[in-house]
């Protein structure tokens, strides 16, 4: 009988074996690669189509954005509202978005009625109209919400932070104007939706409890379609970063807060360096218990937080330090950051520290690791990123036995002011 008396022993994080749920691959009729996680307790299901269709293959600013967001507002049978009434009948939800390289259409309900939904996706990826007065409204709310947006400091931080890191003709680096918004017109989105849509290239990811002829209902409303895999490297364009290192922007003359930025280039996912750079990140700055936070959150007070993180891009990217502080410690605030990172390059972390930050990232890993929609996030970011699951064990063993020492190095290596490009926006 158990005694309730004597407490269960306590574990470190670090002391549990991480298992990464393995996905079931198919392919389409057409070739289009589906990856699957069956698994969870309740009858639902997420379905992602990942088209590559972002602002990287676009002629024009603003092009893959809008076209992505009309998908949903009309085809040749159905109006906008029509589209979304289909969803809402079946308690579904419908959702777009465009990143860089990629554009993704997410499809959440109950697995029954994934049948009844398939064929509404397949008419708005092969049917979509992109109506006159549909984008007239779209570039209306566009601008207004740009108007608003640019008001604040953190907004304008963040886009310029990018052009000065990529260059403002790099995708990662580029931003939408007003007048960008106001070039678009319905010939253009046809084109693109057209190229990289109808005749574009897919991978699809569904996980939850999936129903056994799920192969055959893709097939029959993907698999005759004219999509293919994507086989074709992505479109290499090199960085044009800024020269100049140091900017300070005045944007709100009654603000009292400045958004900070800090970021430098940094190699991406497929850099030796990469797994134990972000042992050394969530120590620096990457999560509450940080040494960013402590200081300058916990000790100094100038922020409510600081965070310190890189960039989830696929080819190129940057470690970005990002925090708000009021105006008259902005200065102070970019200091206590350099110093930080002075003291990461001089002295060894001690084993007490080192321990709960690899306790803190297996912690964040079981998190993600727990129900299918969490399962198959983790799959999509290696599979996207040309990896495979060698990736996800090789980060664990980074993280349970990297060194003090290899931390010092890494720092010496890339915590260097000098590297950093720096703005202040107030």
């Amino acid at each position: 009988m158990l005694d309730r008396t004597i407490p269960p022993p306590i574990k470190d994080a670090i002391e549990f074996e991480l298992q990464l749920k393995p996905y079931t691959f198919f392919e389409l009729d057409n070739g289009v690669p589906v990856y699957t996680i069956d698994a969870g307790t309740q009858e639902v299901f997420q379905l992602e189509l990942v088209f590559y269709a972002g602002n990287s293959f676009e002629l024009q600013k603003a092009v893959a954005g809008a076209t992505n967001f009309l998908l949903k507002n009309g085809t040749s049978t159905k109006t906008a509202f029509e589209i979304n009434e289909a969803f809402e009948y079946y308690g579904a939800h419908c959702a777009r978005a465009c990143y860089n390289e990629t554009a993704v259409i997410n499809l959440s309900s109950l697995s029954k009625h994934l049948d009844k939904l398939l064929p509404v996706i397949k008419e708005m990826i092969t049917d979509s109209v992109f109506l006159e007065e549909e984008l007239a409204t779209y570039k209306q709310n566009s601008k207004q919400r740009l108007s608003v947006s640019l008001k604040k400091s953190e907004f304008v931080a963040a886009r310029l932070i990018d052009a000065y890191v990529y260059g403002e003709q790099h995708p990662y680096g580029t931003y939408t104007n007003p007048e960008d918004i106001d070039a678009l017109n319905t010939a253009q989105l046809k084109e693109f939706f057209k190229q990289y849509y109808i005749n574009g290239s897919c991978v699809i990811f569904v996980s939850g409890k999936l129903p056994a002829d799920l192969k055959e209902q893709l097939n029959k409303n993907f698999g005759g379609l004219n999509l293919k895999a994507n086989n074709e490297p992505l479109p290499a364009i090199n960085p044009q970063p800024a020269t100049e290192k140091k900017y300070r922007i005045s944007n709100d003359a009654e603000g009292v807060q400045g958004a900070i930025r800090i970021a430098r280039h940094f190699p991406n996912r497929h850099h030796p360096d990469f797994m134990k750079v972000m042992v050394l990140n969530t120590l620096f700055g990457g999560y509450f218990g940080s040494r960013l936070m402590s200081n300058i959150r916990e000790d100094k007070g100038y922020t409510y937080g600081i965070h310190s993180y890189v960039q989830n891009h696929l080819q190129q990217t940057a470690w970005l330090i990002s925090t708000e502080a009021g105006k008259d410690v902005s200065e102070a605030t970019v200091e206590e950051v350099y110093k930080e990172m002075k003291l990461l390059r001089e002295e060894l972390v001690d084993e007490e520290e080192l321990l709960l930050v690899r306790n803190y990232l297996i912690g964040t890993i079981l998190g993600d690791l727990d129900g299918p929609f969490q399962i198959m996030g983790r799959w999509k970011n290696i599979i996207l990123n040309k990896l495979d699951e060698k990736y996800f064990y090789d980060s664990i063993h980074v993280i349970k036995t990297i060194s003090a020492e290899e931390i010092r190095e890494l720092a010496k290596k890339y915590l260097n002011p000098e590297d950093f490009y720096e703005l202040i926006v107030i």
